[in-house]
């Protein structure tokens, strides 16, 4: 038995999913199933119940899934020893990230940190907030940066840094030379916003509920580009975290409106999973932003 045998076992309960576990480990859901058999076979005992329509492990399934979690705790926890020993920072952090985050807010820690740490590969993946804790959930990443993080039992949030909302319209707008707006300046106002699933524009809608504002919205997008671009075009106006409009608001294609008194802000948070070993790199990374994680080793 070997920690491949355990890594592909643990990924295919967590998941739920044959096609999923064989993703994350690069084969085929046929050599996964043969991986469960070859299991079964070396316990004889069943470990995943195939008399039910879902995925269910039997009970003694889940002994053995949960003694794989510690084996692979252990041995995750020994390879980060080791390479401390040696003081080698490398390896490869995986990242799964919302496109305002990751295209704004990211790159420069990212050019900071393989400056300071060229043995390190950083994978970025652009995902919709929800597909981002499933990314952290399932260990298909090492870390998630989101927007108005959610508390989930087994992910780990730790605050990153707040973003300030702004108004965005069209620089011949009827609004763009006010240079700041109250809530109740937009009643009338055609918006542009995110779709409603997404958590920035759940926000939104809560402030004009909180105002008892009705707006008109007449285009939803799933990212900030798109919103951005339909704005330029004078479709509408938008409210868009401030960081992301920087050089549209310095190339005068946008004209941008703070909000009267202390605004409204967008809270950003860094993701990990709850008992996951940190390697060097990945406690690197977080220092890189700044974050102070005292108990990062056992993290």
């Amino acid at each position: 038995m070997q920690i491949d045998n355990f890594k592909i076992f643990a990924d295919l309960v967590e998941t739920k999913s044959f096609s999923k576990s064989a993703k994350l480990n690069g084969i085929t859901q046929s050599a996964v199933s043969q991986q469960a058999r070859a299991m079964e076979r070396h316990f004889k005992v069943l470990l995943v119940d195939r008399s039910q329509k879902q995925f269910q492990l039997t009970r003694e399934g889940q002994k053995v899934y949960e003694s794989a979690k510690d084996v692979l705790h252990a041995y995750e926890t020994l390879l980060s020893e080791l390479q401390e020993m040696k003081k080698v920072v490398s390896g490869t952090i995986r990242i799964s990230t919302i496109y305002s985050i990751g295209l704004h807010e990211l790159p420069p820690y990212i050019k900071k940190f393989l400056h300071d740490y060229p043995s390190v590969n950083v994978r970025v993946e652009y995902r919709r907030s929800n597909l981002v804790y499933e990314d952290i959930l399932h260990n298909c990443v090492d870390f998630g940066l989101v927007a108005f993080p959610a508390k989930v039992r087994q992910v780990e949030n730790i605050p990153f840094r707040n973003d300030h909302l702004v108004v965005i319209c069209n620089p011949h707008h009827a609004l763009a030379k006010r240079g700041e707006v109250s809530v109740a300046d937009l009643a009338g106002q055609k918006f542009i916003g995110f779709d409603p699933d997404i958590p920035t524009r759940k926000a939104v809608d809560q402030i004009f509920r909180d105002n008892k504002l009705e707006i008109e919205t007449v285009m939803e997008f799933d990212n900030v580009e798109t919103v951005k671009r339909a704005v330029e075009i004078d479709h509408g106006i938008a409210i868009v975290p401030q960081a992301t409009i920087l050089q549209e608001a310095k190339q005068g294609t946008l004209a941008v409106l703070r909000f009267k008194g202390a605004g409204y802000t967008r809270p950003l948070a860094l993701l990990h999973r709850k008992g996951r070993v940190l390697t060097p790199a990945m406690r690197k990374f977080v220092e890189i932003l700044g974050l102070d994680l005292p108990d990062a080793r056992s993290a």
